[in-house]
């Protein structure tokens, strides 16, 4: 039998980490206002301590307990993102912990789009959340992910496949121009349409201390080396699991090793990872990917080069 939500809500009150589905990936959850559960975290995850967390909470009230004020286009990207995957970035309260935010005056939140979440920030109270895997790793979209890299011993709860797969898109409010600093499922043209806010793709400084996660560190890589494939050449090599997102002249059909997604690149962002890690339970040595054509107009097309090239950057 299962344990409840109440139960997994009273370990994080008492000071535990959980393992808990979003709609985006599965996230390592301890209490926010936890400095030891937050140290256990970064322990867990062998996460470097300047790199910042979000914190996930289930209400606008959670939310005040957090920052100095809410911007009124902050309240307009709630309206119409919230609970979603759009994470933003605030002035923090002064008691916010400097844990939480790497030491800046800002910090990050979001509220996820998926029913246990929201009830287990509910019961427990808000957490920070990031990805429930080893660091530098893929992103668990799975259970068995985040059992792959911290064994049975951590809780998991177990809601199956997270339906995005990708990480959130962090928005930045507290810079002149609203600055997306990771791209995500919520895309720039979409938050034009939907609120009339233009925001800039921010461009990070090696020197300068990162304001969101996924911005500073190599990420995403499996131990096989993920790589982007000449579009010339022959999907042959017995060692490679090809992915395929368009229809490349002479390839084929998909087979055990050669994916395709056939332009399909909201089923590409939910299945890369759980891809990364297949290849490595397959015993491939490498993983490549066939470059994107630059006239495509679908957004999502920044997001998924966006992780593909920090997975390769790792090698």
């Amino acid at each position: 039998m299962k344990p409840s939500l109440d139960t997994y809500a009273e370990l994080l009150k008492q000071g535990s980490i959980v393992a808990f589905p979003t709609e985006t990936v599965y996230g390592l959850g301890a209490s926010a206002w936890n400095p030891l559960a937050i140290g256990r975290v970064f322990e867990t995850k062998k996460r470097p301590a300047d790199n910042p967390l979000i914190v996930h909470v289930s209400s606008i009230a959670m939310l005040n307990e957090f920052v100095e004020e809410i911007p009124d286009n902050a309240r307009l990207l709630m309206q119409k993102f919230w609970p979603g995957p759009l994470t933003l970035i605030f002035k923090k309260k002064k008691k916010v912990l400097d844990l939480i935010s790497g030491g800046l005056d800002t910090v990050a939140i979001r509220m996820p789009n998926h029913p246990v979440a929201l009830r287990l920030i509910d019961l427990a109270g808000p957490l920070v959340a990031p990805s429930a895997n080893t660091s530098g790793r893929p992103s668990p979209t799975r259970p068995d992910h985040v059992r792959d890299d911290f064994g049975n011993s951590l809780p998991v709860i177990d809601c199956g496949h997270c339906e995005i797969g990708l990480e959130s898109t962090v928005l930045d409010l507290t810079s002149d121009v609203p600055e997306i600093l990771r791209p995500g499922f919520i895309t720039p043209n979409a938050i034009a349409q939907q609120t009339g806010i233009h925001v800039i793709m921010a461009v990070h400084k090696p020197d300068e201390a990162p304001k969101s996660p996924g911005v500073k560190y190599s990420h995403y890589s499996p131990d096989a080396a993920v790589r982007w494939m000449n579009t010339d050449e022959p999907a042959v090599n017995r060692d490679t699991l090809y992915l395929l997102h368009d229809n490349i002249p002479g390839v084929g059909q998909s087979t055990a090793r050669m994916i395709h997604f056939y332009g399909d690149y909201r089923r590409m962002g939910r299945e890369l990872y759980d891809w990364f890690r297949k290849a490595d339970h397959e015993g491939y040595s490498n993983i490549a990917i066939e470059p994107f054509n630059t006239d495509n107009p679908d957004e999502l097309i920044a997001t998924l080069k966006n992780r593909i090239d920090k997975a390769t950057s790792a090698q």
